[in-house]
């Protein structure tokens, strides 16, 4: 097989997602790039091989793929993968509860964020200095510009035996950009053609080499205006009846109800079309966002020196800077903040003493959250050849550093100052009024909560040729890794002091060190059968040691025709964030139905309400612990046809999960004695009070297990002298998905089909592409307990179609223009949760951007 064919093979084997290179994209790295693929590291092995098909499957993103996507972030890119699943998250949405604003991470097989590794050029990276959902770290992909990517490499298995920690769905390898000679500028903006919403990003690459110097610079600039939820109509509103879903706007008001002589009585100036019972209801959905505003600056540098032929020092410095906000509904009190209203308050209409129950203070203007982040990472280290082998030696630093402010004019209402105002007689609670601005600044506040996570690592490793076997020489690859790992978050204190209400709040701080080592063999058996072995050992300071391995076969019966199976257990450390989490806050939308058990507009408890569930940390949290296995087989039908599939299977045991709320409600919550669910006291003939607090906290308490099904295939067709086509398909099916003993299989958030299909169509100096982005339908939320016995209705899918046209100009100029989502398609109608959704549309699966149009601008010096 000549070297052509096999280039062609494996790429389109591990890429199926490749479109085929651009010349023009392409061009200052041709060189460098054919040098080096005689000999490569490919993400899910330390062994250099001499293609790029191994045992494991693998996509591969390319710098011409990133391009063609139109999508100006990475968090865009990867959330379209076919192989991204629930979990996945992004900055749409941020609101005033969320605890990660401003970050994004991607969830491989729906198995979370935190079960999937994210690399830079093959190492670790510090993790986001805010957990996302109170306690899972990530590392926020945010932070990685998408100008400084070369490719991305997708490891569709687990690696724990050679990457250590979190590695169990998978492993996402983010390469970046090197070896650059020249300069290369770029401009893109688009917009959206419904709501206000707009994108811009720049970015300036400059590099030079000689025989023993390599320089590449890289800047990159990206900002985005907001999509509020008052842009939105229809997902824009807690009030889904009119659409075919629920009603959930909330019980806490403006104006609001009180307890008069111990009755719940509403505010007689409610208005009309706000009266349930005796509540006035509130539309919180038009105050947030759904994409919020964003701006984004970095830079990175990687430099290397060749000291002699054998060895060469190399160094990597990147710096991001990230601004975003987030935004709700102005501050929701209740009862438990323990309000009053004298009777000789100027304004109560009652004429008696009366306590405020729901209340939400609009005129102090809805909460806004300022967030920055700051990361630094540096990497140096030596590398060479010694006696044919490969030897590798370096140190890291890395830091992220994050800050969310609130200032006195972004709606943050403290409780004592709000009651020493009313006791004054200057504030007043009733009827909807807009109370002074003098008098809303003597009862708000300004906030800031900061975080910090920092990782020092070192690692060793060296790789080669082992010993002969028969005809055939044994490969090995060996290292040692050392690394020392500290995180916290920290509220303001104003939160822990319970002055602050109806928002979430997180309390954490952990440190730890960690030592590895490990070692993999690559045994060819024959020409066309080979075997590769990895085994990883690992200790924490804070846990114990854990060890594991990982077994791969190829075999290549065929010249055409690869068979691949591989076998391998895994585990994921508990997060800093999990093992020194201190006492932090959610809130969750749901029914108190032992107060209300079935539904009654004159009964206040049957409101909707988001409740306050506290968590708090865990001694002796243990390691989670998974197997994977993976069969497949790749066929080279031709040079232009090929045909990739693998089984896969994934189970995660031990998983550290919070107690699902609705289980321990339904526990404890019919006990108005309970300490793990606080109730305030019972009103005049009630058994139960109202619900104040839900305590809660993280165990090793859940399994994981999913199988399915990845089909790629590749097809490119010439058409004489109009061109050529490549044709792409990426098809994923999950076939099980069971959680604690429950398939969520098709059910909510768990869609069984997603595929990504394209066709490039490139002649002389045009291409035009176009991709159809598929997600398949799946029922309609239901409670874990009803999953599997009851069936609800389905939300339909959804298939998006990108167009993009491009024209090099010349060898050094290409214009771009593209659409996505060019028919403007909706997200499909979902009554969803009543908590994280609630305005008609299943949020962690589907986009409301819109048609979204672009153009983009690329020179080259």
């Amino acid at each position: 097989m000549n070297t052509s064919r096999k280039y062609s093979l494996c790429a389109l084997a591990v890429s199926s997602l490749c479109y085929g290179n651009l010349t023009f994209a392409q061009q200052g790295d041709a060189d460098t790039g054919a040098q080096k693929l005689e000999r490569i590291e490919v993400t899910g092995s330390r062994i250099k091989r001499n293609d790029l098909e191994g045992a494991a499957p693998i996509d591969v993103i390319s710098r011409d793929d990133i391009a063609k996507s139109g999508f100006s972030n990475l968090q865009q890119l990867l959330e379209r993968t076919p192989v991204a699943g629930t979990g996945t998250f992004s900055t749409r949405g941020n609101n005033q509860d969320s605890t990660a604003n401003g970050g994004a991470a991607i969830s491989l097989r729906g198995f979370g964020s935190d079960a999937t590794l994210v690399l830079i050029n093959g190492r670790r990276v510090a993790i986001s200095a805010f957990a996302e959902n109170i306690a899972n770290s990530f590392v926020d992909i945010n932070s990685i510009p998408v100008a400084a990517i070369e490719r991305i490499e997708i490891l569709k298995d687990g690696a724990s035996a050679v990457y250590g920690s979190d590695a169990v769905a998978g492993v996402v390898n983010i390469i970046l950009r090197k070896d650059f000679d020249g300069a290369e500028l770029s401009v893109s903006h688009g917009g959206t053609t419904g709501p206000t919403y707009d994108e811009t990003a720049a970015s300036f690459v400059w590099g030079t080499q000689t025989d023993d110097t390599s320089v590449t610079l890289i800047m990159d600039y990206f900002k985005n205006t907001a999509i509020t939820g008052a842009e939105m109509g229809r997902f824009g509103t807690a009030n889904q009846k009119p659409y075919g879903g629920d009603d959930n706007r909330s019980s806490r008001g403006f104006p609001g109800n009180f307890l008069v002589n111990g009755e719940v009585t509403i505010d007689p100036d409610c208005p009309a079309d706000s009266i349930s019972g005796q509540t006035c209801l509130f539309d919180y959905g038009p105050f947030g966002y759904a994409n919020p505003p964003a701006e984004r600056i970095g830079a990175m540098l990687q430099a290397s020196q060749n000291f002699s032929a054998d060895v060469q020092g190399y160094i990597e410095l990147a710096v991001q800077h990230n601004t975003s906000k987030a935004a709700g509904a102005a501050t929701p009190l209740d009862r438990d903040a323990g309000l009053t209203v004298p009777g000789s308050h100027p304004n109560n209409p009652f004429g008696v003493d009366v306590v405020i129950n729901r209340l939400r203070t609009v005129d102090a203007g809805q909460r806004a959250w300022d967030i920055e982040s700051d990361t630094l990472r540096i990497v140096a280290g030596l590398r060479g050849t010694i006696n044919n082998l490969d030897w590798d030696v370096s140190a890291q630093k890395g830091r992220s550093e994050a800050m969310q402010t609130g200032s006195k004019q972004q709606g943050w209402v403290r409780t004592d100052f709000l009651q020493e105002q009313i006791n004054l007689g200057n504030y007043n609670p009733f009827g909807g009024v807009y109370n002074s601005p003098e008098v809303i600044d003597a009862i708000t506040t300004s906030l800031v909560r900061r975080g910090e996570s920092h990782i020092t690592a070192y690692d060793a490793s060296i790789s080669g040729e082992a010993f002969a076997l028969g005809d055939q020489m044994v490969s090995f690859a060996a290292g040692a890794e050392y690394r020392e790992e500290d995180a916290f978050d920290q509220p303001d204190d104003q939160f822990q002091r319970g002055l602050i209400f109806g928002t979430e709040s997180v309390s954490a701080q952990a440190a730890r060190d960690q030592y590895a080592a490990y070692v993999e063999l690559l045994i060819p058996v024959a020409d066309e059968l080979e075997f590769t072995v990895a085994g990883r050992y690992d200790h924490y300071s804070d846990f114990g040691s854990t060890t594991n391995p990982q077994l791969t076969m190829k075999w290549r019966p065929l010249d055409n025709f690869t068979v691949r199976a591989s076998f391998g257990q895994g585990f994921r450390a508990p997060s800093l964030a999990q093992i020194g989490l201190g006492p932090s806050q959610e809130s969750v939308f749901f029914t108190d139905t032992y107060r209300c058990p079935t539904q009654d507009v004159t009964n206040p408890a049957c409101a909707s309400t988001d409740y306050t569930i506290v968590f708090v940390g865990t001694e002796g949290l243990q390691p989670e612990e998974s197997e994977t296995f993976n069969v497949g087989a790749v066929w080279q039908i031709t040079e232009d046809f090929d045909i990739t599939a693998d089984i896969w299977s994934i189970t995660q045991d031990n998983k550290i999960d919070k107690n699902d709320y609705e289980n321990v409600y339904d526990d404890e919550c019919n006990n108005q004695n309970s300490a793990i669910c606080v109730r305030l006291a019972p009103l005049p003939g009630q058994t139960l009070g109202e619900l104040s607090r839900l305590f809660n906290s993280y165990i090793n308490i859940s399994s994981q297990e999913a199988t399915g099904l990845d089909l790629s295939t590749s097809y490119r067709l010439t058409l004489q002298d109009m061109g050529m086509v490549r044709f792409n398909l990426d098809w994923s099916y999950i076939s099980k998905f069971e959680k604690n003993g429950i398939d969520y299989a098709g059910e909510y958030n768990y869609p069984q089909h997603r595929w990504l299909a394209s066709a490039d169509w490139t002649y002389g100096n045009w291409g035009v592409l176009t991709s159809l982005s598929y997600v398949g339908e799946f029922e309609d939320y239901a409670s874990p307990s009803d999953v599997e016995s009851t069936t609800t209705r389905s939300v339909d899918a959804q298939m998006l179609l990108d167009i993009q046209a491009r024209y090099n100009v010349s060898e050094k100029m290409q214009l771009v223009l593209g659409m996505n989502n060019a028919l403007d398609e909706d997200p499909p109608f979902a009554i969803g949760d009543g908590d994280a959704d609630l305005y008609g549309y299943a949020s962690k699966v589907h986009n409301t951007r819109g048609q979204y149009i672009y153009g983009k601008v690329t020179y080259r010096f």
